[in-house]
């Protein structure tokens, strides 16, 4: 089983998925090779708890890792344990987002890995609406898009070292009679938002198309949103140069994806080894005039998800909504153990891509983390997606005949049953008030324990606030 995952790669951004400007190559010839999932969700758009949850294959609230301070320690078995169990040697190269190297989380070695911080991470989002009587600093949403540029970051230069150290893998498993997995991690096209000069020339900074509800379009956010949106909306030229930049980077992890698939089949191995491809969320890429995720919408919320192999069919498009929950039982069905005994809400991909689409199979989502002042939750059903705010009023889409989401129709009155179902099947899964308590309660706790939000913001690194690279590993 090989696993390649990405950070922050929005699901419309390929190819395969019909994007007039992305440069996706190797993605779109594994799409033709296998099933492409073509509406696939993050169970949490932001990477720690996504990250997390597709480790576990539970919902963020039911193994409450609610955002990037609070990482996935082995607590909750993973899938990575049942392999372990299993006598199947699993091995990862890359970023995983996790606590720290030493804690047990399901891999017999890893390689290169990336964790938060020194097992805290970016501490200071955490502090939300807990303490009434603090005002922290705004946060520039668009420094994301003004700071794009050509060149090399820790980051691209970090993934090549995945990519060297994945094919190189790969090589020497050639004639392996044991199962295996792998899980190959890459950091783009996470910001900083720095494309080597090869693949931003790929995209024309002028050529670069103004943002859906950018600046000026009249656009009126929903007021949940309003700490995300604060500090404006980047110029438009710092806007196409960020998302000639972002496309860079996808172009420029798509070259590395076929170096590990190149390497794959070099190996012999191609015939032999099931592939799952994904990310932890998505990126707005300036849409609703902001960069970054941490919201319920398509552009953060829905993932690229492809599968390929022996028994998975070639050049499907499968309309059966998936999301991250979906990967612990894919990666155990892969090596020929069954997730049916471990009360997980997921299933296989490769079970699911032989069947017939099931539109109305419900794919949720949830988010408890940095700038929102109150929890969010998503449920996709059939052709519509239903998003509850707790303190604010809902939003409903119909992505049919709405796919920009544009128009809101959880008010109107002839919508009004559709969304009284929708809150009943959303609390089938989850008390939503009883987790945004927990989750803020929990984070209360965390930066209380580091003397309280004054002393939190006193006391940031003056250094990049990015996850960094590995120590040494970048000079």
């Amino acid at each position: 089983m090989l696993i390649l995952m990405c950070d922050e790669h929005n699901a419309s951004m390929m190819g395969c998925a019909g994007h007039p400007l992305a440069k996706t190559p190797k993605l779109d010839a594994l799409a033709a090779r296998g099933t492409r999932f073509v509406d696939a969700y993050t169970s949490c758009p932001i990477c720690v708890p996504a990250r997390a949850s597709f480790a576990t294959g539970r919902y963020v609230h039911d193994i409450e890792y609610w955002d990037n301070s609070i990482a996935y320690d082995g607590r909750v078995p993973s899938w990575g344990h049942r392999l372990q169990a299993a006598g199947v040697r699993v091995e990862s190269v890359g970023k995983l987002h996790y606590r720290l190297e030493e804690d047990p989380t399901g891999f017999d070695k890893q390689h290169i890995p990336m964790h938060i911080t020194e097992g805290v991470g970016m501490i200071q989002l955490s502090i939300r609406k807990q303490f009434p009587d603090f005002v922290a600093p705004p946060r520039k949403r668009s420094a994301i898009a003004e700071a794009a540029s050509v060149g090399e970051s820790e980051y691209t230069q970090y993934d090549r070292r995945v990519a060297d150290i994945a094919a190189q893998w790969l090589r020497d498993a050639a004639g392996a009679q044991e199962p295996w997995a792998l899980f190959v991690s890459f950091v783009t096209p996470h910001y900083p938002l720095v494309a080597p000069k090869e693949f931003f020339d790929l995209y024309p900074i002028e050529q670069m198309p103004d943002p859906t509800y950018g600046p000026d379009t009249g656009y009126q956010p929903h007021p949940w949103l309003a700490d995300l949106l604060a500090g404006g909306a980047p110029n438009p030229q710092d806007q196409r140069k960020a998302l000639a930049a972002y496309l860079g980077l996808v172009s420029f992890m798509d070259a590395l994806v076929g170096r590990v698939l190149a390497a794959l089949d070099e190996a012999g191995l191609r015939e032999s080894t099931r592939i799952l491809y994904t990310s932890d969320h998505g990126e707005n890429a300036g849409k609703r005039g902001f960069w970054g995720k941490s919201n319920h919408y398509q552009e953060a919320v829905a993932i690229p998800m492809i599968v390929a192999g022996e028994g998975v069919p070639a050049g499907k498009r499968s309309a059966t909504p998936v999301s991250l929950v979906d990967a612990y039982p894919t990666v155990l069905d892969a090596v020929g153990l069954s997730a049916d005994a471990d009360d997980v809400p997921g299933h296989s991909l490769f079970d699911l891509a032989n069947k017939d689409d099931d539109r109305e199979r419900m794919t949720f989502s949830e988010y408890h983390a940095a700038g929102s002042p109150s929890a969010s939750y998503m449920l996709r059903k059939g052709r519509l997606k239903f998003i509850y705010y707790v303190r604010f009023a809902p939003e409903l889409f119909d992505l049919e005949a709405d796919p920009e989401e544009s128009t809101n129709l959880a008010a109107r009155p002839e919508y009004a049953e559709t969304v009284k179902q929708l809150e009943a099947e959303l609390r089938d899964i989850v008390d939503p008030e009883k987790e945004d308590r927990r989750a803020n309660e929990a984070q209360r706790l965390l930066i209380e324990s580091k003397g309280g939000p004054e002393q939190v913001m006193a006391n940031l690194p003056t250094k990049k606030l990015y996850t960094p690279v590995p120590n040494g590993l970048i000079s």
